[in-house]
């Protein structure tokens, strides 16, 4: 079974800093919400966030939305070929049951995720849907154990994902940032067997899990 990872990704509860910073109140005050329930949003809390360490890596919970869409709506999923997982910028790992679905509505989305993070697993009845962990990268690189460690990035080799999608083998680990702007930290890149670019220029992270998982899907089922 594949897997795809969403690392570094900007999906964090507002951090202890910047609590009490108007902002942060302010926003938590219309969502009815204690600031320390809510997620660290850039589109809110862009002047509390200034300054912060990773600050350009954080804030964009909706770019991880969109991206676990599509990773988790698609043929590969549904049919339990591929193995989901998010890895955030703080260093905690979502975990994804087999044919989950996650809401497509972003409110709907956030209120799912925020309890996820307070509560660290949401079920439906006795079956565990969501679970968070803390868990480094290299950590849920050693669990996984693949056969194989794909990074793409835009400063990574320039490839076509269909040629991409023919070295792959059923162990193999595709990873993908869940940030706005950037690249992988060192940690991160060193631990790549191939750091391959999709595009010559560079794509958000839902527009590369859609065109390779595609290829992919291709070499599985047709």
């Amino acid at each position: 079974m594949i897997s795809l990872i969403l690392a570094e990704s900007s999906i964090e509860l507002v951090p202890n800093e910047i609590q009490n910073h108007p902002s942060v109140k302010s926003h938590a005050k219309k969502m009815s919400k204690k600031t320390s329930d809510i997620f660290l949003d850039n589109s809110w809390h862009f002047a509390a966030m200034k300054g912060m360490r990773h600050e350009l890596k954080r804030g964009r919970p909706d770019l991880v939305h969109f991206a676990a869409l599509e990773a988790t709506t698609i043929p590969l999923f549904f049919e339990n070929k591929l193995n989901f997982y998010i890895h955030t910028i703080n260093d905690q790992v979502i975990y994804f049951e087999n044919n989950v679905r996650i809401p497509k509505s972003y409110h709907r989305f956030e209120g799912l995720f925020e309890k996820l993070f307070s509560e660290k697993s949401v079920s439906f009845g006795s079956k565990k849907l969501l679970e968070i962990k803390e868990k480094s990268f290299s950590e849920l690189i050693d669990e996984i154990n693949p056969s194989k460690l794909i990074g793409l990035s835009s400063s990574g080799k320039l490839s076509s994902c269909e040629n991409i999608a023919k070295i792959l083998d059923n162990n193999s680990c595709i990873v993908v940032g869940g940030f706005q702007k950037g690249d992988f930290s060192n940690s991160i890149k060193n631990q790549f067997d191939e750091f391959y670019s999709i595009d010559k220029t560079s794509l958000e992270s839902h527009v590369v899990i859609s065109r390779m998982l595609y290829e992919y899907e291709k070499t599985v089922f047709m």
